[in-house]
């Protein structure tokens, strides 16, 4: 990763770094008073690989856009391989740790409908304007 890609995809997406850093908060804030911290413990992690993906994801596409990735061919596979990656950590920690661990799988995907919607809402913004 180079350094001036990584380091826009960081100012780019620090509110996304920041909703990932409240949702662990919450879900270790609200687990521990219930003695369930591994519950919280998974969710966190959930949502950390949910970041990791979101934060990768802006990553190749700010290559793409600076012709470092210029094919298809490239960017799905790519794509594909970063997917594949973060879904065998999930389901391998969430079955090596089960039950506790299927909440890994609940904050990847409360990460994810979160993220989606702080970036659909200003895209709706814009597509009215427009």
């Amino acid at each position: 990763m180079s350094d001036q890609a990584g380091a826009t995809v960081l100012r780019n997406q620090k509110r996304a770094a920041l909703l990932a850093c409240a949702l662990v908060a919450a879900a270790l804030w609200m687990s521990i008073p219930l003695g369930e911290w591994r519950i919280g413990v998974f969710v966190a992690i959930g949502v950390v690989l949910g970041l990791a993906n979101h934060l990768l994801t802006e990553l190749t596409l700010i290559r793409s856009l600076r012709g470092d990735e210029p094919t298809r061919k490239q960017f799905a596979r790519s794509s594909l391989v970063r997917l594949m990656g973060i879904s065998l950590v999930a389901v391998s920690v969430a079955a090596f740790f089960w039950p506790d661990g299927a909440t890994l799988l609940f904050g990847l995907a409360l990460f994810h409908v979160i993220a989606l919607v702080f970036t659909g809402i200003p895209l709706l913004k814009e597509i009215k304007k427009a």
